[in-house]
């Protein structure tokens, strides 16, 4: 979590402000009519509560929170496990805790995905410590399988790198179309790592490791490395493609053969952009969301379309962007095209619509956190709704807020989504572990 100082003027002239009059926040009308909140769990004090992800299948209504802590002082450290069987009613399964909480400092368990191998299903939990024990801890999975008896959740393995200590900040779990489960996870200061979940699991974690992806040679910038990471299959070329965001901005790679990962598409050079953050692509891989996280950087949306035809290798500009509150940021989102759902810090949870992407407009919203605006990390902007996740079935949207919790929703008019309904190949971050491979949805 960086803040670059960079000139605002550039940013307000570029972000395409849609929010209507009547989406101002007031202490009667905290959001939307079409925003309802479906349940919420207070999970404890301030800053402690990270991202979050929520099971696809119907039949296994569970949902994980990472718990850690941004700022000086120590933290509560591990997954929250929700039982969603009644979404007006979340209830706390688990409270799985890392051993020896004392001797961690800072950040902690960060990220949260879960996947399916061999009829088993398993949590991992990204960590980073700075110090202490874990230093060099990336990632902790656990067998959930048996859920809801939390008596069964068991640690079944750790993923550890000792030669580049720091932990994983952000994880993305991908089913390739070779029928592997891969974890793509970043790393302090260089380039995002490759591990097969299925070797990880099986008792083979040293040689877990099948890959990296290297951030293109000259990328400048004052962050090394990738932030955030995600990977889809792309039906046109038929291949795997991971975006990254991290050092001088977005990338786009080849990763169909995992051990030689070729550079596609950057966006580079592009004002107000020296490191990306979250980098999400529309389901056909055209339009791109990108965040950059610092004050006042509103959600830039790309057309790739120009490199994708082969004309350019580099986009050097937007062709319109989104902010909830010039003054504020976001900082994840999901996209279910045409909505991305974002999760927004002091903005709370907010929904806008890619239908026309040079005009993107807010349709919805719901502010999670209404506490003091100068508490926080990063000066206090950096407070709220932290992570967002969609199940697809149903479109219940479950967000994370740092300080108040976990939070249930539903959006008038969105009772699921699947990509073919918008004529777009139905694929998203949601994957389909029981699918054969290049059945060319995720």
């Amino acid at each position: 979590m960086k803040k670059p100082i960079l000139p605002v003027v550039l940013l307000l002239l570029a972000a395409s402000v849609s929010q209507p009059s009547s989406a101002q926040w007031n202490a009667q009308e905290r959001g939307t009519a079409n925003i309802t909140v479906s349940g919420h769990i207070p999970l404890g004090a301030a800053l402690n509560t990270m991202d979050i992800e929520i099971e696809q299948e119907m039949s296994r209504p569970y949902a994980y929170v990472s718990r850690g802590y941004i700022g000086s002082e120590t933290g509560v450290y591990g997954t929250d496990i929700i039982d969603l069987s009644d979404p007006d009613n979340p209830s706390v399964l688990l409270r799985w805790r890392i051993e020896n909480q004392d001797l961690h400092t800072m950040l902690g368990g960060m990220d949260v995905k879960y996947f399916k191998w061999n009829d088993r299903y398993y949590v991992v939990q990204s960590y980073q410590f700075f110090g202490g024990p874990d230093s060099d801890l990336g990632a902790i999975i656990l067998d959930v399988t048996n859920l809801p008896d939390a008596a069964s959740v068991t640690d079944v393995a750790r993923i550890r790198n000792s030669e580049n200590p720091g932990g994983f900040h952000n994880i993305f779990i991908y089913k390739h179309s070779n029928g592997r489960v891969y974890l793509l996870a970043t790393t302090q200061n260089t380039y995002a790592q490759v591990y097969d979940l299925g070797r990880v699991v099986e008792g083979n974690v040293e040689n877990a490791l099948v890959g990296t992806i290297p951030v293109p040679e000259g990328a400048e910038g004052d962050y090394r490395g990738y932030h955030d990471l995600y990977a889809a299959w792309h039906p046109d070329t038929e291949q795997d493609r991971f975006y990254g965001g991290g050092t001088g901005g977005y990338y786009v790679y080849n990763i169909t053969d995992i051990d030689n990962p070729t550079l596609e598409i950057s966006i580079t050079g592009v004002s107000g952009v020296t490191w990306g953050h979250t980098f999400t692509p529309s389901p056909d891989g055209r339009y791109a969301v990108g965040e950059t996280e610092y004050q006042y950087a509103p959600l830039r949306i790309f057309d790739l379309k120009p490199a994708l035809d082969g004309e350019v290798t580099n986009i050097r500009s937007p062709i319109s962007a989104w902010t909830a509150n010039w003054k504020n940021l976001a900082h994840n989102h999901e996209v279910r095209w045409p909505y991305v759902f974002v999760s927004a810090y002091h903005d709370g949870l907010q929904v806008f619509s890619l239908q026309d992407p040079e005009n993107p407009r807010t349709v919805g919203y719901y502010d999670t956190y209404i506490g003091p605006g100068d508490v926080g990390a990063m000066d206090g902007i950096a407070n709220g709704a932290f992570g967002v996740d969609v199940r697809n079935a149903d479109g219940l949207i479950v967000v994370s807020d740092m300080t108040t919790g976990f939070w249930t929703f539903r959006m008038e008019g969105f009772d699921g989504w699947n990509g073919e309904d918008w004529g777009m190949p139905n694929i998203s971050s949601a994957q389909d572990f029981d699918q054969e491979p290049k059945e060319g949805t995720n």
